[in-house]
């Protein structure tokens, strides 16, 4: 069972209607005593950086989440502020992340004259690493972003595929059991269905 972890950031319907369309059980919770006997989890989000910690906090998900990716190996995927919180530091709020990445999430300054912020729609991802969250992959996928912050990797090991957006940004990123996603795999079709699928049959 694939567990969606409700910290009251963002609509999550959407991500479990599309996981039990492709024939997996998932839940949207809060309890601990769920995530525990869950196989995988999400880690979704849209929102403030800032309140998305201090909702993990106010949980006492933090260290929860950890013992569950850290020890128990738990297969996690974040979506867009799900990827973010798992960086070091936001310019968001200036609050510390989760850590989980040598990364920080940072505020696009671009020329608002010719890139509109946040980035929102759909774009093309450039994979530059084998993982089997882009598994079937056969033609140039699109995916559909809405964000005004981006991920920065420190250690380029860790980045999966890349989209620009006035710049290069981190558009996955993934290491061990830990995967994350910035842009929105409920919300991109077919492209979104085959990254979730993937992470479905993990």
């Amino acid at each position: 069972m694939i567990a969606i972890i409700n910290y009251g950031m963002g609509n999550l319907g959407s991500v479990a209607n599309m996981l039990k369309k492709l024939g997996f059980k998932a839940q949207i919770t809060n309890e601990k005593e769920i995530i525990e006997k869950s196989d995988k989890l999400i880690l979704p989000g849209v929102g403030a950086f800032k309140l998305g910690m201090e909702k993990l906090a106010e949980l006492d998900f933090i260290e929860f989440l950890k013992y569950q990716v850290y020890e128990k190996k738990k297969k996690i995927l974040g979506i867009c502020l799900g990827m973010q919180l798992m960086t070091q530091w936001s310019e968001e709020g200036n609050v510390p992340g989760l850590g989980w990445f040598d990364a920080e999430t940072l505020r696009f300054d671009l020329d608002t004259k010719k890139y509109k912020i946040p980035h929102m729609g759909w774009n093309t991802i450039q994979i530059v690493s084998s993982s089997p969250l882009f598994e079937n992959c056969k033609e140039e996928p699109r995916f559909y972003f809405v964000h005004s912050y981006y991920v920065k990797n420190n250690n380029s090991n860790d980045i999966l595929a890349y989209s620009e957006h006035g710049i290069k940004f981190t558009a996955a990123m993934g290491k061990d059991n830990i995967f994350a996603t910035q842009f929105h795999p409920e919300k991109s079709h077919k492209f979104g269905m085959n990254i979730l699928n993937n992470f479905g049959r993990l």
